[in-house]
């Protein structure tokens, strides 16, 4: 996979977190973690966008370990509003699934990179 296609597979996710979280109860807890999603699930498209524009091969990796965290976040956020009951996971077994995914190939992508860099 690419860099264009992994830019374009992270907005994706992104807009499908959107249209997922606005499925949550309107009440404290499912606002608040509804943005909490909304907020990491965003970042990581952003800040993937940023690594590939890095100015050197430690800028890379430094974007890639903040990517690598939002997604990690955004699983923890999707996992806890299953657990809490906010989402069921039936409608969000694919954002998990995605999540996983993201967070598996950016690991994997920060540590060849690291390698790389020695």
């Amino acid at each position: 996979m690419d860099s264009e296609e992994l830019k374009q597979r992270t907005k994706v996710f992104a807009v499908d977190v959107i249209r997922a979280v606005e499925k949550f109860p309107r009440n404290r807890s499912g606002d608040i973690i509804a943005r909490q999603i909304i907020r990491s699930a965003t970042s990581i498209g952003a800040n993937y966008r940023a690594a590939c524009r890095a100015q050197s091969k430690a800028h890379f990796i430094s974007k890639l370990s903040i990517v690598e965290e939002e997604a990690d976040e955004t699983l923890y956020w999707l996992e806890l509003a299953v657990e809490s009951n906010i989402a069921g996971s039936d409608k969000i077994s694919n954002i998990l699934k995605e999540a996983d995914e993201l967070t598996a190939i950016f690991s994997a992508s920060r540590r060849t990179a690291r390698i790389n860099l020695k």
